[in-house]
């Protein structure tokens, strides 16, 4: 497990009573995972693999994602996954988030 990661889910869409969600303009978005971190923020996790990064859906997701980082009273992180530029793998992309924050 990551370290500084208290607990996580994969966050399922098929079940909305239980999942957590962020309102898109045409429906409702659910990232792929949810942890609590050991000093008690919540981190969302969204993957997209190649190819799918730059989608007009993806940027909603990461504009979306980001505010609601933002208006989380520095109690969220919010990151999308994908292929970067310093060729960072999942694990370090996470790792990063969390050491930033």
């Amino acid at each position: 497990m990551q370290n500084g990661v208290k607990h996580w889910v994969r966050n399922l869409s098929n079940r909305p009573e239980s999942s957590m969600w962020i309102q898109t303009k045409t429906d409702r978005f659910y990232p792929d995972f949810v942890a609590e971190l050991e000093n008690g923020k919540i981190l969302v996790v969204e993957y997209k693999g190649e190819g799918w990064s730059d989608t007009p859906d993806t940027r909603e997701k990461r504009r979306l994602g980001e505010l609601w980082e933002e208006k989380s009273g520095n109690k969220a992180l919010f990151l999308i996954v994908e292929r970067d530029d310093q060729r960072r793998g999942p694990y370090d992309q996470i790792k990063a988030k969390i050491a930033a924050r």
